[in-house]
């Protein structure tokens, strides 16, 4: 619910009234005295907030002043934002404005002295409100608690893919399923084997186990896997399976864009693909129970050669009876034997339960009441790990969530009292998941962006960026299970969710936060960030003028919604229009003077911004990659003094001078620029922290003059890009990167020698497609910090350097596509086997490793 959330929302705002630009402009319009009575009220409301959280469930009472509250605070954020505003509007106004504008603006209707007067009486009413609900608080006994002690212990994290050894008591399981997939058919070419069980009971695990083993490589000439979920379209799963048949075999149609395919075109390139071959195909998490579309997507598969199989989990029997041609496999709990094994991994470091005799006998009771459910277990494990209070184990235990009858929504007892115990700021950010469509993969760049633009992230500490918190959030919710499938590889971080986590999700935000489809197409009361699922109700809604948030569905093209959004939402903080179909923007957009982050990935036909994009001073991070058509950025870019994050796409070669004005930025990212050219001569960006280069097909040189400074370093399908300093080629910079990926650059032939400057920093090594390869040098054994280093398809690479085994710190080494690298590194029978057999994690493929 989010008045649980009420504690980190006052948090922020208190940090807000603090702030040196309020301050500042509280001075200048006289309201100084009125802010710091705001503040000290908002101060006792927040003491009885932990306290309130937790008693409101037997008191409606509290839960409507609770509600109260959050209105309260809610109006008097945007009151408080608007200041920023006005002061951020007023700093570019005074330091690249003319005269003629300055003397425009103190007549205009926003003039200081109109301005102080709506302030005023604005901030008069805040005040009186938040009096009023300050003094209610004495009518609850509500105790004093002025911080959270919640806090996240955290884990190391683990890879993303199944480590057989990590799943408990599903041995017998995984064998009695192969030996279906293994067994030869009879007169039918293809045969289906569902797995059945409820939501958390492991089922997708048990997929991936089976999926993964070497006997099955063996049989199949091709293996798929599509996620299903409710989608069961025909359109949708022939691109899953078609874009999974391509990921495990590379060369086949990889750069055609099949998404844009049409029924007919999708089902030829299906036979084709499948044609004669023998091959294991996955339906993962389907719900489909209408015969019909089912046979309609079997008879396109049937083409196969014989003793070929489907393997369908789903929690549905009917499910498995429309689509079985074997007995279906019923998935039960976890033994209690095998459950209190998987708590204790997930509850306690290696070999401490045995120090805890008292905590493993109520960590039994604990587990017996998640009735075998591995995705319980494990997130009630990690809820309590290294915590040795057997208070808190027995708050578990005797918790009345256990006695609630399961809800109709399936919100498991054991999730919800794992919600219950993370801190107030990562409730916060959790709620923000239930905007997404499940099962679809986030990255850690995009989820940041939408958490710095709601004001979620914490304040960054000396040192910090916004990705580094991002990043440490995403562990502490992987530490409690709250997501997975996390891959970490340095630049890059992903991530997922079990469908019962989204469920969650959903259900304590759904106050706040609304997921619109066809399901739940009315917009609740009081709703402030909205995603709209489908292109089809974006002429049915009426929007509330309130939002903070709205997601537009791909393929918007409804120009006068977005104009009735624009006008009615002027305190939008995050605004995405990603793969619509807009040629240009409205001017109002410039009016969204909140507005934090404006993401556009992916609009094709967009040519041109409006230059009232400038007035958005607030904006943190604007996004155009994918915009292919997009002519050049607009026109007083360099007013954006927030922006932190800058994605471009363009057509344009070079990039006005102005864009040294943004000195807050920290991401930079060039995609599919083919006119680029630049050298950005006299041009820094002193927090810069990531450079990207991607599909860059005229570009030469890098920036070199801006590395120094940055820590993430990307560069990919570049193929005129010379990594060489050219004059200064034997001066070694000193560099701070710690992570740097080089990917399809058919230029380089030697290793750059200025990459040795990062020799103390370098944590993640990334090496793919650079088919002219032929050495890396001996001096890449120095790099004392490097953690991770991936070879893949460098043909003509021979060797590791020499002493490679002199790495102190490479815990993981991954190599494919490189023959003589085979050669040489075969485990246990190549003739340098011996120099990389120690490293933690080795993998050593002739071909490139399939996805």
């Amino acid at each position: 619910m989010a008045e649980s959330l009420l504690f980190s929302v006052a948090e922020t705002f208190i940090g807000k009234l603090t702030s040196r630009v309020l301050d500042e402009a509280s001075l200048a319009l006289g309201v100084y005295d009125d802010l710091r009575r705001i503040k000290d009220t908002s101060s006792l409301i927040k003491a009885v907030l932990l306290d309130a959280e937790q008693k409101q469930w037997q008191n409606n009472e509290l839960r409507e002043w609770l509600r109260q509250i959050k209105h309260v605070f809610s109006d008097a954020e945007d009151v408080i934002d608007d200041f920023e505003c006005e002061a951020l509007r007023m700093q570019v106004v005074n330091t690249s404005g003319s005269i003629r504008r300055k003397v425009r603006h103190y007549f205009s209707s926003s003039n200081p002295l109109a301005y102080r007067l709506k302030m005023a009486h604005q901030i008069k009413d805040i005040n009186a409100r938040l009096t009023k609900v300050a003094a209610d608080r004495h009518n609850f006994g509500l105790q004093n608690n002025y911080s959270d002690t919640r806090i996240v212990q955290k884990r190391e994290l683990t890879h993303s893919h199944i480590i057989e050894s990590d799943v408990i008591g599903r041995e017998h399981d995984k064998q009695i399923i192969i030996d279906l997939l293994l067994q030869d058919g009879d007169d039918k070419s293809l045969s289906v084997i569902p797995i059945v069980g409820m939501g958390g009971m492991g089922k997708t695990t048990l997929a991936k186990l089976v999926f993964n083993d070497e006997r099955l490589g063996e049989a199949f000439q091709k293996k798929m896997w599509a996620c299903v979920s409710h989608d069961f379209e025909l359109k949708h799963l022939l691109v899953k399976i078609l874009n999974s048949a391509c990921d495990s075999s590379p060369n086949t149609f990889q750069r055609e864009n099949i998404q844009n395919f049409d029924i007919e075109q999708l089902q030829n390139q299906l036979r084709n693909t499948l044609a004669d071959q023998k091959f294991l195909l996955v339906l993962d998490d389907v719900w489909n129970e209408n015969r019909v579309k089912w046979e309609k997507l079997k008879d396109l598969i049937q083409v196969c050669a014989k003793g070929s199989k489907v393997l369908v989990t789903t929690r549905s029997h009917k499910t498995a009876d429309v689509m079985s041609t074997n007995t279906s496999h019923i998935l039960e709990g976890l033994s209690q034997s095998d459950s209190l094994s998987v708590f204790v991994k997930w509850a306690f470091k290696e070999g401490e339960d045995k120090k805890h005799p008292e905590l493993m006998e109520v960590g039994e009771n604990i587990v017996r009441k998640c009735g075998g459910l591995p995705l319980a277990i494990r997130t009630l494990g990690s809820s309590l790990y290294l915590k040795f209070d057997i208070g808190e184990w027995n708050f578990v235990k005797d918790s009345e969530i256990w006695n609630l009858p399961q809800q109709d929504d399936g919100i498991l007892p054991a999730i919800k009292l794992s919600y219950d115990q993370l801190p107030s700021y990562l409730k916060r950010c959790f709620a923000c998941f239930s905007l997404f469509e499940r099962r679809t993969v986030q990255n850690v760049v995009d989820v940041t962006a939408f958490w710095n633009a709601l004001g979620f992230l914490p304040t960054p500490k000396q040192g910090e960026n916004k990705g580094d918190i991002g990043k440490q959030l995403l562990h502490e919710l992987w530490s409690r299970s709250f997501v997975q499938n996390c891959i970490d590889a340095g630049g890059f971080f992903s991530f997922e969710l079990h469908d019962l986590v989204h469920d969650l999700a959903l259900y304590v935000a759904r106050d706040d936060f609304q997921l619109l489809n066809f399901k739940c197409k009315n917009i609740r009361e009081n709703v402030r960030h909205l995603s709209i699922l489908e292109n089809d109700l974006v002429g049915q809604i009426s929007i509330p003028t309130g939002l903070r948030t709205i997601l537009f569905p791909v393929g918007a093209n409804n120009k006068p919604f977005l104009n009735t959004c624009l006008s009615r939402c002027k305190y939008l903080r995050l605004l995405q229009l990603n793969k619509a179909r807009y040629k240009n923007l409205p001017r109002s957009i410039g009016k969204l003077k909140h507005l934090r982050c404006l993401s556009l990935k992916g609009n094709m036909e967009l040519e041109r911004l409006p230059g009232s994009v400038s007035k958005l001073q607030n904006l943190q991070t604007l996004n155009l990659i994918g915009c292919e058509k997009l002519q050049k950025l607009p026109n007083g870019i360099g007013n954006l003094i927030k922006l932190q994050e800058l994605y471009i796409t363009t057509m344009q070669s070079n990039f006005p001078e102005e864009l040294a004005k943004l000195s807050s930025l920290e991401i930079l990212a060039f995609s599919n620029c083919d006119n680029l050219m630049f050298s950005f001569e006299g041009i820094q960006f002193p927090k810069l922290k990531l450079l990207s280069f991607s599909y860059c097909g005229n570009l030469k040189s890098l920036p070199f003059h801006i590395i120094p400074n940055i820590e993430s370093l990307i560069i990919m399908d570049c193929n005129m890009v010379i990594l060489s300093m050219g004059d200064n080629n034997n001066q070694i910079p000193n560099l701070k990167l710690k992570f740097v990926s080089l990917e399809s650059l058919p230029q380089i032939v030697t290793f750059p020698q200025w990459l040795q400057g990062c020799a103390n920093t370098l944590h993640s090594l990334g090496i793919e497609n650079c088919e002219n390869l032929e050495e890396l040098p001996n001096w890449l054994s120095t790099f004392i910090s490097l953690k991770n280093l991936l070879i893949e398809n460098c043909p003509k690479l021979i060797s590791l350097p020499e002493d490679v085994h002199h790495l102190p710190n490479l815990e993981s080494l991954a190599m494919s596509g490189c023959p003589e690298l085979y050669r040489r590194y075969e485990p246990e029978v190549g003739q340098d086997w011996c120099k990389i057999s120690h490293i933690k994690e080795v993998s050593v493929e002739l071909q490139e490793t399939e996805d």
